[in-house]
């Protein structure tokens, strides 16, 4: 099993080699972002987005890395939003959707081939468009053609996973406008206020066993990662956790959402990667995975693990209701039985706050530790040979 190196991620001068494009220090801008993409949604005139009227339906086109967008969106406009919001990553553009409809398409590049599809057809069909990109790219121009709303990315955000918040703030302020989600600039404020306290949380400068973030990623390395969400809030957040491990950190990663995953995240205590499970499954000893006498030359290394990672949301008032109720958490019983069963568990729980807050607390999380996991590991979180190879062979 890979194992974090501290000494990589405790020393600034290997983080400076390692971390080519400072990806760390991106990340530490995702409140400056929030603060700087309220200002230019405002001066690129989102509040007149779809002639300022609702429209019929909204949908949004993002793919990648800005797929949180659509998620983030749909999370916090389905417990009021008076029309439907649904996602595309590629063509075709739903029938049903024309002039009455709103496209929201986000690349950060602007040159995405599915948002970049789909918005050129909504165009034509007279669809309202907002776009959200770099600025004189194929996304911008399609939506000047269309007389739409376009918001710049500023050019030196260079990445979509570090660029999260520029491209997600525009949408939320038009949600707004809109009357489609309830995301006031207060709240859009606080959020930014929250990135900011787990930036200075997880800084670089923070030694291994006082930050969070690099305890996690030590956690995370020495078994197979599963994030387990309670709630949609923190569903939103799994799913991002997930994409980040696997595409920063190059770990396979899998992620699930109370309470329809209850039962695949339990079935898997009894597999091969815990210990009793490959017990049972070979008919040998439980393989002593902690024991502190286990020589890793001479024993060999220990077989990969599950490592959980249990994620938290509880919105503003339901903390309450739910003591009152006296019924257990079904999130907390799958941790017990996790425990019981020999897995390491990981939790953490955002602080009661507006969905938006908390998804902002528990999105910088898994970030953070996706990144130190990379630089942990001796690997450039932002470099890829193999998708470098890839993008060769599509071209």
């Amino acid at each position: 099993m890979p194992r974090v190196d501290e000494s990589l991620i405790d020393s600034e001068e290997q983080l400076r080699r390692l971390d080519s494009r400072q990806t760390l220090r991106a990340l530490a801008t995702a409140g400056a972002q929030v603060r700087e993409a309220v200002r230019l949604a405002r001066d690129a005139g989102v509040h007149r987005v779809a002639g300022g009227d609702r429209p019929r339906s909204v949908l949004v086109a993002s793919l990648g890395g800005s797929s949180v967008v659509a998620d983030a969106l749909e999370l916090l406009a389905e417990p009021g939003s008076p029309v439907p919001v649904s996602t595309r990553h590629n063509l075709p553009l739903p029938g049903w959707v024309g002039s009455l409809d709103l496209v929201i398409a986000v690349s950060h590049s602007g040159r995405a081939p599915g948002p970049l599809a789909l918005a050129a057809e909504a165009a034509r069909r007279g669809a309202a468009l907002l776009t959200v990109g770099v600025a004189d790219s194929p996304l911008a121009d399609v939506c000047a053609r269309a007389r739409g709303i376009h918001v710049d990315v500023p050019a030196e955000r260079t990445s979509t996973r570090t660029s999260l918040w520029s491209l997600l703030t525009p949408v939320l302020v038009a949600a707004d406008a809109l009357g489609l989600a309830t995301v006031p600039e207060s709240v859009l404020a606080r959020a930014a206020d929250r990135l900011d306290a787990a930036a200075a949380a997880y800084r670089p400068s923070s030694e291994s066993f006082v930050n969070p973030a690099k305890v996690l990623a030590a956690d995370l390395a020495e078994g197979v990662p599963v994030v387990l969400a309670d709630g949609p809030v923190a569903g939103v957040a799994a799913r991002r956790a997930a994409s980040m491990l696997a595409r920063t950190a190059r770990l396979p990663a899998v992620w699930g959402e109370l309470p329809d995953a209850a039962s695949q995240v339990v079935a898997l205590l009894d597999g091969p990667y815990t210990d009793g499970g490959a017990a049972l499954a070979v008919g040998a000893e439980r393989d002593p995975v902690d024991d502190i006498f286990r020589d890793p030359f001479l024993d060999g290394a220990p077989e990969a693990r599950i490592a959980l990672l249990a994620l938290r949301a509880t919105p503003l008032g339901s903390a309450a209701a739910a003591s009152e109720s006296g019924e257990p958490a079904l999130i907390d019983a799958v941790v017990q039985t996790a425990r019981s069963a020999g897995v390491r568990v990981s939790e953490h729980a955002a602080e009661p706050a507006h969905a938006l807050e908390q998804l902002a607390e528990l999105v910088a999380l898994g970030d953070f530790t996706a990144t130190y996991l990379a630089l942990g590991l001796g690997l450039d979180p932002a470099v890829s040979a193999h998708l470098a190879d890839l993008r060769d062979r599509t071209r």
